[in-house]
């Protein structure tokens, strides 16, 4: 069992045997050859038990294919854990109980967790978010010199220097031009995510089995 502190710069960990006794108790560093130093130290089928967190997709990917079982569980549902006395080898202890007696709630990770995934969504977001942000600068420093400017206008190449002309003073047209500058940037890396993205969602079961739902599923108007 392990239970990270909230620095996650360490973990404790508590292994309990078949009888529920406890054979071994400790404090590791957060590091992957640490970890499976550790596990690979332990005799015999192993089960290993974590809360969902920060860090638990990680651990999951690392832990998986070198124990017998990995359960990351909801704390939100360890009831046991808000009793009593509170520290991380006290939560270490009662959560290896709780895996040993199969009352935890687990969180689902798949055969294979979708960690790359995960990643690249939250790198388009992240960009998708930026754009936003560069869209709403430059709207800003326009309305802020009383030129209207409604809709997506603005933001294209076509008629950008229409846009910048409508700003004179030097230091204000060199500034809406970086900000021109930055979308470009922007926008680029944002296609690239999203292309990657849909690369690495496609080689998802999940993906494959919505794609199949939606071909059999009839368009509302078919018939009509």
């Amino acid at each position: 069992m392990l239970r990270g502190t909230p620095s996650c710069s360490i973990i404790s960990v508590a292994v309990l045997d078949a009888e529920g006794k406890l054979i071994l108790q400790s404090i590791l560093a957060t590091h992957a050859a640490a970890i499976l130093d550790f596990v690979h130290g332990v005799r015999g089928s192993l089960q290993v038990t974590f809360e969902e967190g920060t860090q638990s997709a990680w651990l999951y990917d690392l832990l998986v294919r070198h124990v017998a079982k990995v359960v990351v569980c909801n704390p939100r549902k360890n009831a046991l854990l808000k009793a009593g006395n509170k520290s991380d080898q006290i939560d270490a202890r009662k959560l290896a109980e709780l895996l040993r007696a199969g009352l935890l709630s687990p969180v689902y990770h798949g055969e294979n967790s979708y960690r790359i995934l995960q990643e690249l969504v939250r790198s388009y977001t992240t960009l998708t978010e930026d754009t936003t942000r560069i869209m709403a600068r430059l709207k800003a420093l326009y309305r802020s010199h009383a030129v209207v400017c409604g809709g997506k206008k603005p933001y294209g190449k076509r008629h950008r220097q229409e846009w910048l002309q409508q700003v004179r003073q030097p230091g204000l047209a060199s500034r809406a031009q970086r900000l021109y500058d930055q979308l470009d940037a922007v926008q680029t890396l944002r296609r690239a995510a999203k292309h990657e993205m849909l690369a690495e969602s496609q080689k998802s079961g999940a993906y494959r089995l919505l794609a199949r739902e939606q071909m059999t599923v009839p368009h509302p108007y078919a018939n009509c």
